[in-house]
């Protein structure tokens, strides 16, 4: 009995252990991270970094180029968290749902059009964050603590009264729905962007002149719609978690 109890002990650390696809690992501690993540991360913010720097270093009252874009997406961004959050907690909620947004879609973008595969690692190879599960669920989790925080914010200790509600009985349908959420976010995420990557990297491979062309261009379509997707329906959960 002893014997088959550690062989099962020994037998489920095994499959923990098991990842898919190859990575290069870097060690901090006691602890194993993806170093492509970080490394294709740090490039996306550089890029957002280097952009804002430059559109925000002469404001003019007339924007143009740079300026332009970036306060359009600034109003673009202000009104979505009007619309999910309302009119006046939505505008200190733009910084986060801004930053959620355009680290996806730049994250996404540069998955649709930076060759990252060319570039060679000892071990694993380049992509898209977003191509990562740990990186969409640790989106998915901040967007948790998010709407938990503004809804505790907003309420304080009548915020936990939305479980109850309206009947005692649905106690555990509302809690496994809190658990649904950041599973839903991050999956959709990963998903999607894993698989546009893999059915252009295979018809690049099989007819790589014409076809994969009309794919790319529907693959930046498809990574600019899930940067929204994912910031809405984070606006719209903290939006809920705060309403009366």
């Amino acid at each position: 009995m002893s014997h088959f109890y550690f062989f099962s002990i020994n037998s489920f650390f095994k499959i923990a252990e098991v990842s898919v696809g190859q990575h290069l690992y870097w060690k901090f501690g006691n602890y194993q991270v993806h170093g492509q993540v970080l490394l294709t991360s740090w490039v996306v913010f550089s890029i957002l970094i280097v952009l804002s720097l430059s559109a925000n270093r002469n404001l003019s009252l007339e924007p143009k180029g740079l300026q332009n874009f970036t306060e359009y997406t600034t109003e673009f961004i202000r009104d979505l968290a009007k619309t999910q959050i309302g009119e006046t907690d939505g505008i200190s909620w733009v910084p986060f749902l801004g930053t959620i947004f355009l680290f996806i879609f730049v994250s996404n973008w540069s998955g649709a059009l930076f060759p990252w595969k060319i570039i060679e690692l000892p071990n694993g190879e380049l992509a898209a964050p977003t191509n990562d599960i740990n990186t969409t669920v640790a989106l998915a989790l901040l967007t948790s603590f998010a709407y938990f925080f503004a809804g505790f914010q907003k309420k304080g200790f009548n915020y936990f009264q939305r479980y109850i509600s309206p009947v005692a009985f649905l106690l555990p349908i509302n809690i496994l729905e809190d658990f649904t959420k950041p599973l839903s976010l991050s999956f959709r995420l990963f998903g999607n962007i894993l698989a546009d990557e893999l059915v252009v990297g295979v018809l690049i491979t099989l007819v790589p002149l014409v076809v994969p062309i009309p794919l790319m261009l529907l693959g930046l379509f498809t990574s600019a719609i899930q940067a929204l997707v994912f910031s809405t329906l984070a606006g719209a959960y903290i939006g809920e978690s705060i309403e009366g």
